[in-house]
């Protein structure tokens, strides 16, 4: 009997103090704000009812030929409701230190012109603030666990998937999820 009280009581102020979860957190990836490669303002609440792409980059990969397929992406879904953001990040000890170091490499070696940001913490207790909302509402599958990590966003700012380093920017699996993010608001 004192264990159904318990269990009755547990259940009562579980639902006074909802937890974080998916269900219950009211930001979404629109929320955040990164500085650019170039030390400006990158507002994701510019990008509201796009498709994002988010990528964890790093010039000294060996995933670092990711970038030429990234470009492809780009260049296929850049006039659409699609946006690509790189996002610099030493976490692995294998990005330039200087930011105009990383913009010449990406450029000059891949052509890249899609939104990059500064170099930014993307784990642990020192991660962005999108990183950590991200792991707090869908899960340790949005922790980069190297370089090339991606994050897909659907146009209501949710993370709808994620995939891991040694999934090509052009595969199948990513190019088939945006085609369906992008269509399903066509119809």
């Amino acid at each position: 009997m004192v264990k159904s009280i318990l269990y009755s009581l547990f259940l009562i102020l579980a639902g006074l103090f909802p937890s974080n979860t998916a269900s219950s957190y009211t930001l979404n990836a629109f929320d955040f704000r990164f500085k650019d490669i170039d030390g400006k303002d990158l507002q994701l609440k510019n990008y509201k009812g796009k498709v994002l792409l988010v990528v964890n980059v790093a010039s000294k990969c060996g995933f670092t030929s990711q970038y030429k397929g990234l470009q492809e992406v780009w260049d296929k879904y850049s006039k659409e409701d699609f946006i690509l953001i790189g996002i610099p990040s030493n976490d692995f000890y294998q990005e330039y230190s200087e930011e105009k170091d990383i913009k010449n490499f990406c450029e000059l070696t891949f052509g890249v012109n899609f939104p990059m940001t500064g170099i930014t913490t993307v784990r642990g207790k020192k991660a962005h603030p999108f990183y950590k909302w991200a792991k707090l509402t869908y899960g340790s599958k949005t922790v980069p666990k190297w370089n090339f990590h991606k994050i897909l966003i659907d146009k209501e700012g949710r993370v709808v998937d994620t995939y891991s380093s040694v999934t090509k920017p052009t595969s199948e699996k990513i190019i088939n999820k945006i085609d369906n993010l992008l269509d399903s608001t066509l119809h």
